[in-house]
């Protein structure tokens, strides 16, 4: 298409574009981890925050939750606020924390600057609502982190069943006071 007046805007806009993608192309992560996975994994990817070792533990009986653990961490100049969690074959996934037998959902999740946030079992954990039959142990599901500004970060999850060696440790939801989650299925 050759460039005239009236189509310079467009022929503008495209070779920016196109300069942007040649440019990204074999860009190095700005904050590298052990596996890069997490900052390679989108263009919405929030900087500064690096999520590592994630898993998704299947719950034993299906129709069950099942649980979500990882390791996010802000490793850029200002606060951030951890808002929604999103699990690739779960139709729902809320962030809840157990203390002392009881466990509540949490909305929001501040981190500051150089601070970790480790969810694993007993502590800080996502749970998942009405998980695909096609998840299986030993595949690949996908968490997509939410901060308050609408950035994100997405991660691969490794699918494990319940009591395996490193899935679940040992978590269980019996005996835990479900009274303050109104509405959830355990």
């Amino acid at each position: 298409m050759p460039v005239t007046k009236r189509n310079l805007p467009v022929a503008l806009i495209c070779s920016v574009a196109l300069m942007s993608m040649v440019a990204g192309c074999g860009k190095t992560p700005d904050s590298p981890t052990e596996s890069n996975d997490a900052t390679l994994s989108g263009p919405n990817a929030k900087p500064g925050m690096v999520a590592s070792d994630g898993k998704l533990v299947l719950p034993i009986v299906a129709g069950r939750p099942g649980a979500v653990y990882f390791t996010v961490r802000n490793d850029g100049a200002e606060p951030v606020t951890l808002a929604g969690v999103h699990v690739s074959g779960a139709a729902k996934a809320e962030m809840h924390q157990s203390n002392g037998g009881t466990m509540a959902k949490v909305d929001s999740l501040p981190i500051d600057p150089g601070a970790s946030m480790v969810f694993a079992p007993g502590g800080l954990h996502v749970m998942v609502f009405d998980v695909s039959p096609d998840l299986k142990p030993g595949g690949k599901a996908e968490l997509t982190l939410t901060f308050s500004d609408g950035d994100k970060l997405s991660m691969p999850l490794q699918v494990e069943a319940l009591g395996s060696d490193t899935g679940g440790g040992g978590m269980s939801h019996e005996g835990m006071d479900h009274g303050s989650m109104e509405g959830m299925q355990h």
